[in-house]
């Protein structure tokens, strides 16, 4: 099987080609990613715990998923294509922004991410896919960002920015469902 490439990107957003997503994150190269946040009717954000297998941040708390767009793939097609792979369900997606960070591993790979933040909604348990995702939980926002501040070490970089940067914006917009 051929190894997935991302999109490569510029700091506008506007695609300059494609790597290999090993290749990319070793050379800390900017491209495009995506994070979802699922929340539920009680105001409480569904994160997932990294399957312990991953290539980095393995057995982390973060957003409830998150991955890489392919050629000719929107954003939302892309959130609700990993949704469906990683958690087993399907829901309708509102994109609510975007913005650069950049997070070197322990590993030696570095996230150099342009990413789009998705919101959406449901009410069910997920079917997690044991390959992505060792379990997951409802957490308020609140309760999330004081996990944030005691444990900031079991959770993935991209979720604590998100949370650091955009935690009223993020607010502001779920509970306007």
């Amino acid at each position: 099987m051929e190894e997935e490439k991302v999109i490569l990107v510029n700091q506008n957003d506007e695609e300059i080609g494609t790597m290999p997503k090993m290749e990319a994150h070793e050379k800390a190269v900017l491209h495009r990613a995506f994070s979802v946040f699922i929340m539920n009717t009680k105001g409480e954000t569904m994160l997932q715990q990294r399957a312990a297998k991953k290539y980095h941040s393995p057995l982390l708390w973060t957003n409830t998923c998150c991955s890489h767009q392919r050629l000719g793939e929107t954003n939302l097609q892309a959130g609700k294509r990993r949704l469906q792979e990683e958690m087993g369900f399907q829901t309708e997606l509102k994109e609510l922004f975007s913005f650069i960070y950049k997070a070197p591993f322990d590993n030696g790979l570095t996230e150099h991410e342009l990413d789009h933040v998705m919101v959406g909604y449901y009410e069910g348990d997920p079917e997690i896919n044991p390959e992505e995702v060792e379990a997951w939980k409802w957490m308020k926002p609140d309760d999330i960002r004081n996990d944030i501040q005691t444990s900031p070490e079991s959770y993935t970089a991209w979720f604590k920015i998100i949370f650091e940067r955009f935690y009223d914006h993020l607010i502001k917009n779920t509970l306007q469902k």
